[in-house]
């Protein structure tokens, strides 16, 4: 593994800030969480709380009980067999995937602890699918929270959890900032990782391995930290004809619901070969509708920094990419601080 050198942004003689930490959904992209966590750490701030929808609730989850880093090794040491072989599929109960598998690796690799034993105030985000409404865990098993929270509908099992039937909490709060909003820390800093896409920098791994994948066009401006934009609205884009080549997105997703597709029973043909597979369709369209709601939230309760990672950084399911998303959020979180004009303090000391 690799470590990142990085210089505080900070004065070091300043006292260490304390904040709301807010932990956005989004699948392997939520890696880069680990490197905003770093990043923050080294730049002298304090977590004095964290709130996550999905992904971010379980990079948040692992970090407040104090095992970041052998989980950083983990992940960082996972390629593409190593990913797959977590996976324990069916076609019962609502999801291709279990769950279980998962969960175990990570209960062996952290412990078991319940939430109101962490060190650190922690808030994982779910919904009800028979209430359409948010769920708020804040006590209770930590994993059991956590499996909640990651439960992606089609792709995940649903999770049943004191007579709830639980999924992903970024269906209907990607970016929970309203878990923080009565924290009394210094100010609140939300990691977005499913931002506008980008032309990624020279040098810097496309997902997949192959080239960019940019779904707007590459002088689209991307949205600013801390601009939820006009009324949480981004401007539509004007459709004219395209390339037909399958960006790498759509390759990585037609692989993938090809695969769960043969697994039950679907047979493709050279008639459909361009037609997106369940899985792929699914998670564009998963994607785009949390990149709205996203909008729409940071709009009503912004953050005091909001940090974004271009949702193009790599594929949803690319879990066997982690370093680079670690690289990316630590990369990402020290330009953000270096823009940012911090708020005074929100409480004496």
């Amino acid at each position: 593994m690799s470590e990142i050198a990085s210089t505080p942004v900070n004065d070091p003689a300043a006292p260490a800030r304390g904040i709301s930490l807010v932990l956005g959904s989004g699948g392997a992209r939520g890696y880069a969480h680990i490197g905003v966590i770093e990043e923050l750490l080294v730049q002298g701030f304090r977590i004095e709380s964290i709130a996550g929808s999905s992904m971010g609730a379980l990079v948040g989850g692992v970090h407040a009980a104090g095992k970041l880093e052998q989980y950083r090794r983990w992940v960082g040491s996972m390629q593409k067999y190593d990913v797959w072989r977590m996976l324990d599929w069916t076609l019962t109960g609502g999801g291709f995937i279990k769950g279980d598998r998962i969960i175990g690796a990570l209960r062996e690799l952290v412990g078991e602890t319940n939430i109101e034993d962490l060190p650190i105030p922690y808030t994982a985000v779910a919904v009800d699918i028979d209430t359409q409404r948010e769920v708020w865990l804040s006590r209770g098993p930590l994993f059991d929270a956590i499996r909640a929270s990651i439960a992606t509908p089609t792709i995940f099992r649903p999770y049943r959890y004191l007579g709830r039937v639980l999924v992903d909490g970024g269906l209907l709060n990607p970016v929970p900032v309203s878990a923080t909003l009565r924290d009394l820390t210094d100010c609140t800093v939300a990691v977005d990782v499913n931002g506008a896409a980008e032309a990624l920098e020279s040098g810097a791994s496309a997902p997949g391995a192959q080239s960019p994948l940019v779904s707007e066009r590459a002088s689209q401006p991307a949205l600013a930290e801390g601009d939820p934009g006009v009324a949480g609205q981004a401007s539509p884009e004007v459709l004219e004809p395209q390339d037909d080549r399958a960006p790498a997105a759509s390759r990585y997703w037609r692989k993938l619901g090809k695969a769960l597709d043969s697994r039950s029973g679907k047979r493709g043909s050279r008639a459909d070969e361009h037609e997106p597979g369940l899985v792929e369709l699914f998670g564009r369209s998963l994607d785009t509708v949390q990149a709205t709601i996203t909008r729409l939230k940071l709009a009503a309760q912004p953050p005091d920094l909001l940090i974004t990672i271009p949702r193009n950084a790599c594929a949803f399911y690319e879990f066997h990419r982690a370093e680079e998303l670690i690289d990316i959020g630590r990369r990402r979180t020290r330009e953000a601080l270096k823009r940012w004009r911090r708020p005074p303090p929100r409480r004496a000391g």
